[in-house]
């Protein structure tokens, strides 16, 4: 291929992604969605009620159905299955988070010192906790990379066996139950506030992680935790949101919780060596507009902040399952 069709192609890549967000925000806006929500319509069931000329309307289902939002059943539409997955937090496409992005870089953003300690940006993690099933394959492979298992086969079951985990902010609990799922000995304690222990507790159950996944309410920043009680804590799509103070405290908080030689887990967006591809960058925009101090951190200055907090070989590595760049780092109570 010629670099002029590189560049056709590319022009025309651009000029799709552009007419296939006004596609799906057509659709959006006429109520199309909310109607076939319902059930399957026919074409002139939906004509009647938007007031359309049918053979108008076809085109737009046309595209629909191209981008894999309707599915047609012969005479009748329906919602696909991605379609059906979008919850109260992204029924919208996320407009009303894309919609500040101008607003937000060009305000000024408040000095760390202006960020209260106490606060901290509960609808990031609310949305987090609601979407966070998208990240299943990555947990899953996130609990292999740790080496996650049972034991073998000819050793016997004993109380050192079993790994203590504790997930604080554990959102829906992907990350942690992918572990458990994994470890037949593990149990879990996840702490949150309670809307996302109910997502928790329904992730844990649909994969019969039964009494070996326990709920604590609790804010994840206040909250006491029992120290050197267990092997490992998870902190999976939080720690970057909130500001160097309480990522501090959390760190800290954290190595008190574990026992010695346990293993600190953070999952997080970080800012590596190379250059962003579009999902990382569009995930560092997105904390911007969605936190008033969250930053996506160069590896070597999360490193360093995990080691100064007193752990040591810390290892880093990125997910690649993750769909949006997520990395995982591990560290270990010196």
């Amino acid at each position: 291929m010629s670099a002029q069709d590189r560049t056709l192609d590319h022009y025309q890549e651009l000029m799709t992604i552009n007419a296939t967000s006004h596609v799906l925000r057509a659709g959006r806006w006429l109520g199309i969605f909310d109607q076939l929500a319902e059930g399957q319509k026919t074409l002139p069931m939906l004509a009647d009620v938007f007031k359309i000329a049918p053979d108008r309307l076809l085109l737009l289902i046309e595209s629909l159905i191209a981008i894999g939002i309707i599915e047609q059943y012969q005479d009748d539409y329906a919602l696909s299955s991605t379609a059906r997955l979008l919850c109260q937090y992204d029924a919208d496409l996320d407009d009303a988070t894309w919609e500040q992005l101008a607003d937000t870089l060009r305000a000024d953003r408040p000095r760390a010192d202006q960020v209260a300690d106490e606060q901290v940006p509960q609808q990031r993690f609310d949305s987090i906790a609601a979407t966070q099933w998208v990240h299943t394959p990555a947990a899953m492979q996130v609990a292999e990379i740790l080496d996650l298992g049972p034991p073998r086969e000819d050793a016997p079951e004993t109380d050192a066996s079993v790994l203590e985990l504790l997930d604080l902010g554990c959102g829906s609990a992907v990350w942690s139950c992918a572990m458990g799922f994994r470890d037949p000995l593990m149990r879990i304690t996840a702490i949150d506030q309670e809307p996302a222990l109910v997502a928790a507790s329904s992730t844990a159950n649909s994969i019969g992680l039964g009494d070996r996944f326990t709920t604590r309410v609790g804010d994840p920043l206040t909250c006491r935790l029992e120290a050197d009680a267990y092997d490992l804590v998870v902190v999976a799509q939080r720690l970057h949101s909130l500001t160097g103070n309480q990522i501090e405290q959390t760190l800290r908080r954290c190595r008190e919780a574990l026992k010695e030689g346990g293993k600190l887990v953070i999952i997080d967006s970080f800012r590596g060596p190379n250059r962003p591809s579009l999902a990382e960058s569009l995930e560092a925009l997105r904390m911007q507009i969605q936190t008033d101090h969250g930053e996506i951190p160069e590896l070597a200055a999360a490193q360093s902040r995990i080691q100064r907090a007193g752990f040591a070989n810390v290892q880093f590595t990125f997910i690649a399952a993750s769909r949006v760049g997520l990395g995982l780092m591990v560290g270990s109570k010196a």
